[in-house]
């Protein structure tokens, strides 16, 4: 069994601002580094092996925080494990990008299914790579929200910056475990 405990990043000043981030490289707050210490509460108590995250630095800056921590150093960068690109909506509110783009296509936005595709075929090359694992990556809400609709089949809540969410694998398929700390056999 692979295990993976899939982690958002902290907080960074877009989040607070209600900012479209997306791949823009924006770096973590006071509160996100806060919030990353907070999220080693919820790893403590297992082993773990591996400690992954997306390139973008307030990924990788969470993972680090963790890693400290936990006693644990990050070993990789996946870059399948990035945001969605947003295109020229990146930087914008969702209000101000539905007044530029009310249909919501805004130019360069990667086609949702194209990041669900490539988050998957991240947790999967990592589960190959290290079978019978416990692993933390750390990433970011939407790919980390895509790879669970595409696992479980139905749309998943809003993933919480920091917020900790648990698969496992079998050697066949992905279980969703918790989202955001709860037991999925607990959500409707």
């Amino acid at each position: 069994m692979t295990f993976l405990a899939l982690v958002r990043h902290g907080e960074t000043d877009w989040n607070l601002h209600g900012r479209l981030q997306g791949s823009s490289d924006i770096p973590l707050n006071a509160t996100g580094r806060a919030q990353a210490r907070e999220a080693v509460y919820q790893l403590e108590g297992r082993p773990w092996d591996l400690l992954v995250s997306s390139p973008l630095s307030r990924a990788a800056e969470t993972a680090d925080i963790i890693g400290e921590q936990l006693g644990i150093s990050r070993s990789a960068t996946y870059p399948d494990l990035a945001e969605r690109h947003f295109g020229a909506a990146e930087g914008f509110t969702d209000y101000d990008a539905y007044s530029h783009w009310p249909h919501g296509r805004y130019p360069g936005l990667e086609p949702r299914r194209d990041m669900i595709v490539r988050g998957v075929r991240a947790i999967d090359r990592i589960a190959a790579s290290h079978p019978d694992s416990s692993i933390i990556v750390v990433a970011h809400g939407g790919i980390i929200r895509g790879i669970f609709d595409a696992i479980r089949g139905v749309p998943s809540p809003r993933i919480l910056n920091a917020g900790v969410s648990t698969l496992a694998h079998d050697g066949t398929e992905w279980t969703v475990e918790t989202i955001n700390g709860v037991p999925t056999r607990r959500m409707w």
